[in-house]
């Protein structure tokens, strides 16, 4: 199984991205982008792109940047990660690019960057940080 399609499997179970409307558009070695649409349902009180949403498709995309670089009979958890954020999230969708700094056989330190995005032209919203812990399937 190429890493792409492993990856799209597990993002695939994942409840949480279909209930976002998330999607996992592009994997590498050590990245991974996800989308994600500003619905009405993950607005904040502001009419803003809720912080939930933002940290959610951030910290994912981190995660199976981490995925990549793994072997098969493995998955990663966040054992920790961080949020700075550095705008509001207006627009139409999210894009989260997520990328290995550090690789580990017990830690994967890891970083993604959040844009919002409005007619093609983004926004860099947010950053995160922390790291992936590689867990036996």
């Amino acid at each position: 199984m190429n890493i792409h399609t492993r990856i799209q499997a597990s993002f695939d179970r994942q409840s949480m991205m279909a209930t976002l409307g998330a999607q996992l558009v592009e994997t590498g070695d050590g990245t991974a982008t996800i989308t994600a649409p500003i619905l009405p349902g993950a607005m904040q009180q502001q009419g803003f792109g809720h912080a939930g949403l933002t940290f959610s498709i951030g910290d994912s995309a981190a995660g199976y940047a981490a995925l990549t670089i793994i072997p098969e009979n493995q998955e990663v958890v966040t054992a920790e990660i961080k949020i700075n954020l550095i705008a509001p999230a207006k627009g139409d969708r999210l894009i989260a690019r997520g990328r290995v700094i550090k690789p580990g056989r017990r830690l994967i330190v890891v970083t993604s960057d959040v844009y919002s995005e409005t007619e093609g032209t983004e926004r860099h919203i947010a950053c995160l940080m922390g790291t992936m812990v590689p867990v036996d399937l």
